[in-house]
């Protein structure tokens, strides 16, 4: 398969934190033919939750199961751009795509469970396309060794192995298709989140993530931070507005379910913010290989 580069996480982080500061693609961004949409020509509200009566979105995740791993950056984008080929799909596949987040920290496209860059998935999407969800079961765990086709989608065969025992001798790769960008940009401020949220769907954003926002129950969240260190990566999937007429975001974040409003928050809009609108990215599905690729044999 083509062999990424690794870019690891050479930038420290704070404790407990799982993104860089500011997502930054090492050559710019990628664009053709996206562009924005004047906010007057959207509409007042998108939820791609319910759009019509039908849900775009792939399911919730939850990174740290089985053990803590500081892989967000790699979650909210998967989720954001799984969510964007339902879209693009209108849903017509039997079975919602969903975008392999172990996959990417297997490749270390961008980081690992120590932290990383959201914007590398777009490039590694970009360069070589990513596994679908079933590809590999997500184990919260870097590899030791990585790159290699069986970290990207395997199957395995009996006997099963002994206690103790990986039994990774009798597993093997297998074909898969593969989920590519054909553009990746960034986005920042609320009128280019509404205009790419109303268009093309769900967005990877990093916010401030503080004590309070971890004990998130529900409700429009706001809280005043006199500075904003970017250092957790979530998706935001809408924007809506109360009868009293206060806007928000609806984000959807990966710590399971269980947590805020069954995995999903709504965030104050404009300000006290956690800077949800300050560093966003995004990417164009398609299931085709980009010319500049170099196709692997596990690909169909």
């Amino acid at each position: 398969m083509p062999q990424p580069e690794y870019s690891g996480q050479e930038e420290p982080l704070a404790d407990g934190a799982c993104r860089v500061e500011k997502a930054e693609f090492t050559n710019g961004e990628r664009i053709t033919s996206h562009t924005f949409t004047p906010v007057a020509d959207l509409p007042e509200q998108v939820d791609w939750r319910s759009v019509d009566g039908r849900n775009y979105l792939s399911w919730n995740k939850n990174q740290h199961i089985p053990q803590y791993c500081g892989s967000c950056w790699a979650e909210g984008t998967t989720s954001a751009l799984a969510d964007r080929f339902n879209i693009m799909d209108n849903l017509e596949n039997p079975t919602p795509v969903a975008i392999n987040a172990q996959a990417i920290v297997n490749a270390y496209a961008g980081g690992s469970c120590n932290g990383g860059n959201p914007s590398k998935v777009y490039e590694y999407a970009f360069n070589h396309g990513i596994p679908g969800g079933s590809c590999m079961q997500y184990i919260a765990y870097n590899l030791q060794t990585a790159d290699a086709d069986i970290d990207m989608c395997r199957d395995c065969s009996p006997p099963p192995p002994a206690e103790g025992e990986s039994g990774i001798e009798n597993c093997y790769p297998v074909p898969h298709r593969k989920y590519y960008v054909n553009e990746y940009y960034s986005i920042k401020g609320a009128d280019q989140m509404k205009s790419d949220l109303a268009r093309y769907g769900p967005i990877g954003c990093g916010i401030h993530a503080t004590d309070e926002f971890d004990a998130y129950k529900g409700g429009i969240y706001s809280q005043h931070l006199n500075f904003i260190l970017i250092n957790h990566e979530i998706s935001v999937v809408g924007y809506g507005k109360t009868y009293t007429g206060e806007e928000y975001w609806i984000g959807r974040n990966s710590w399971g379910t269980y947590w805020g409003e069954a995995g999903f928050f709504r965030m104050q809009m404009y300000t006290d913010n956690l800077g949800i609108e300050k560093d966003c990215t995004a990417g164009v599905p398609t299931y085709n290989p980009n010319l500049n690729t170099t196709s692997s044999e596990y690909m169909q």
